[in-house]
């Protein structure tokens, strides 16, 4: 089987990923900056894991460096590709714009370019449900309207679906973007709520409730997000016959582009997943009751029709089946750390 390329290849998602391909007999470079906007460790104990892989290639790379992407593409002839690499995270975007811009716009044109020259047949990227933004309409869906983010990191994603139509238009790249819907699971990024949750319960210090605990998430657990990825990676996307331009459908194109959800089709509050964690635990948490955040939505939700409708999946891990799955992998990484 000829290369896949997976950007992020030692981040939360894109680790997951390569584990799940590699066991399907793929061949995979991984490219990752390895930064240091959260533990580095974390992101070298993933790579282990996937070092002692034949099939698998790692390079340390920063796609904003169009140098070294453009020889990235020159060295390897890749089949398909699948970015994963960003700058992520809401709140950190209102501090530091400009990393933004330079991975998730300079780096995502890189990505672009080097599909363009070589010929990928087919292009997966991670696009979020924080694009939603302003809309309060539930479920979200994939055909409504996204011009309202309310934060950086939104729009930077948004943007990433803009460019990947103009290739698809431009070029006939086959491209496909995947909101994510608050993903979580083992081997998770420490900055996610719920790893500090689980971090703060068991040094018994407080954990930051926002929005006094009213806000909503569409969790999606890891196993599901890759289950959905690798369907989506294996059915390229493909030109709609019936699109207009008087009606336009943002969700797919008379280009090769498609935009899907994943998430876990069932919304659960932050109270109850505390609660959820509290019991995988055994622990009770205190509670910092606090107001909104900035750039932060009351709730998300998605509507997964089209993704079961293309390519026969549907989430289905339970919230209580994912924290433990959570909870057993952090007490074992820490405790052996």
């Amino acid at each position: 089987m000829t290369k896949t390329l997976i950007t992020g290849a030692a981040g939360f998602i894109g680790f997951h990923l390569a584990k799940r391909l590699l066991e399907k007999g793929y061949n995979i470079v991984g490219i990752d900056s390895l930064n240091n906007y959260y533990n580095v460790n974390l992101k070298k104990a993933r790579l282990e894991q996937l070092n002692d892989q034949s099939r698998f290639e790692f390079v340390k790379l920063n796609m904003a460096d169009q140098d070294a992407m453009e020889d990235l593409f020159s060295k390897h002839t890749f089949e398909k590709a699948v970015n994963l690499a960003a700058q992520p995270g809401v709140r950190y975007s209102l501090k530091n714009p400009q990393a933004y811009v330079e991975s998730n716009l300079m780096g995502f044109v890189n990505i672009l370019e080097g599909c363009r020259y070589s010929k990928v047949g087919h292009l997966v990227f991670a696009s979020s449900s924080s694009i939603y933004g302003a809309n309060t309409k539930m479920p979200y869906s994939v055909n409504d309207n996204v011009d309202h983010p309310v934060s950086v990191y939104a729009a930077t994603k948004k943007s990433n679906e803009l460019l990947a139509h103009s290739y698809a238009h431009l070029y006939n790249i086959p491209c496909t973007g995947l909101r994510f819907f608050t993903v979580y699971g083992p081997w998770g990024r420490p900055d996610m709520a719920y790893f500090l949750f689980a971090k703060a319960i068991l040094e018994d210090k407080p954990i930051k409730v926002f929005n006094h605990g009213k806000m909503k998430r569409d969790f999606t657990y890891i196993d599901d997000i890759v289950e959905g990825v690798i369907r989506v990676l294996e059915n390229p996307a493909v030109s709609n016959p019936d699109w207009s331009g008087d009606h336009p459908d943002s969700a797919t194109s008379y280009a090769p582009y498609k935009l899907y959800n994943i998430g876990n089709n069932q919304p659960v509050e932050l109270m109850g997943f505390i609660e959820e964690l509290e019991n995988a635990l055994g622990k009770k948490a205190i509670k910092e009751m606090l107001p909104m955040q900035a750039g932060d939505v009351q709730a998300t939700f998605a509507d997964i029709d089209q993704l079961v409708d293309d390519v026969g999946f549907k989430p289905e891990t339970s919230i209580k089946t994912g924290i433990k799955r959570f909870v057993d992998w952090y007490l074992e990484y820490y405790q052996s750390a």
